[in-house]
């Protein structure tokens, strides 16, 4: 979870910036013995336990309805990452991790969560045209409480149309938007589209119109993601 309001404008202010090839669909792109060699290569020995125990995670979730796959996928980055800040992680004030840097760490914030689940849905075989990586404004110290502060979750949508659930790292529970009124939606996105809120059209372009997107997209690359 952020710390500050004006990060809203940097965050939207990446909107528009270049393209890039987005990752290839679904658990063909999990290539296991090209990703663990490039992990050691970029991140050391401590990354390889981190793929095979991600890699052997997905394995089981292939086979599982997306209702079983959204509660084991939520259950397991909450349980194997502990929340903390990108300064602290990173030494940097916003900076995307991809799931093997954030699972090898064993730490992230909101965003990190969010990713770590979107891609983790989308190997396993759920369609990204179901899943939102949203922001929102999360309101902290009770249903009272004026205050705020920026954070992110993962949005999933049965169909274009339903009420989407909220996956998050704060309320462990998936929840459906109505019972999260504690969340105001800021913008949405996933690889085919980024969505104001409220938007039923998204705009055309996806998550490669956001310059940490294409970020993350070239870093997962370089991992050995196709």
């Amino acid at each position: 979870m952020k710390k500050t309001h004006h990060r809203y404008g940097l965050l939207l202010a990446c909107i528009g910036l270049c393209g890039v090839v987005l990752l290839a669909g679904a658990v063909e792109g999990f290539r296991l013995e090209r990703v663990i060699q490039a992990a050691q290569q970029l991140y050391g020995s401590s990354a390889v336990d981190a793929v095979k125990d991600w890699n052997d995670a997905l394995i089981l979730f292939q086979s599982e309805t997306e209702q079983k796959k959204l509660k084991n996928v939520n259950e397991y980055f909450n349980r194997k990452l502990i929340f903390e800040s990108d300064l602290k992680v990173w030494g940097q004030e916003d900076y995307w991790a991809t799931p093997i840097e954030a699972l090898t760490k064993g730490r992230g914030d909101c965003e990190d969560f969010a990713i770590a689940k979107y891609f983790s849905l989308k190997f396993s075989g759920v369609p990204v045209s179901k899943l939102r990586i949203t922001y929102v404004k999360a309101r902290i110290g009770g249903a009272d409480s004026n205050v705020t502060q920026a954070h992110m979750v993962l949005t999933y949508y049965s169909t274009p149309d339903a009420e989407p659930l909220i996956l998050d790292n704060l309320i462990s529970e998936i929840r459906p938007a109505s019972r999260r009124t504690d969340l105001v939606p800021i913008f949405s996105f996933n690889s085919e589209g980024i969505w104001a809120a409220g938007a039923g059209t998204p705009q055309s372009g996806g998550g490669s119109r956001l310059s940490k997107w294409t970020d993350l997209v070239e870093k997962m690359k370089s991992e050995g993601f196709e």
